[in-house]
């Protein structure tokens, strides 16, 4: 077996209205179409397709997730092409976030909750 990349991330939400605010209109995300589905959700365009790389997705599934607030180990990350532009776009919006703060290697993070506190992980590419 041989994984290529990345191709969902499926989170559980309590509000699903106001997680697909925030995703699209706080982080910008564009919305794509969804299966009908016997349960209420909404999908996302993480990346676009390229080349041979399929589109990459978020989708939300309108259900209560586990109660309690998720540790930030656990996460899932998009990259975005400047996080001095990412950081000054969650100011301008109000947004609470850490960071930007260095990896080891060189590539800088930030990391923010979304209205069902799941951690996501905003970080720019490895220096080289």
């Amino acid at each position: 077996m041989r994984i290529s990349q990345l191709n969902h991330v499926a989170l559980h939400v309590k509000d699903l209205e106001a997680s697909i605010r925030f995703y699209g209109q706080v982080l910008g995300l564009k919305p794509c179409p969804r299966p009908g589905f016997d349960f209420p959700g909404g999908w996302f365009q993480i990346a676009p397709e390229s080349g041979n790389s399929p589109q990459q997705e978020l989708h939300l599934i309108g259900r209560s997730p586990e109660t309690g607030m998720p540790p930030r180990e656990r996460h899932f990350a998009m990259l975005v092409e400047s996080i001095q532009e990412a950081e000054r776009d969650l100011r301008g919006k109000g947004v609470e976030f850490s960071g930007p703060n260095g990896r080891p290697d060189g590539a800088m993070q930030i990391f923010l909750r979304d209205p069902d506190g799941h951690v996501i992980e905003l970080c720019s590419r490895m220096s080289v």
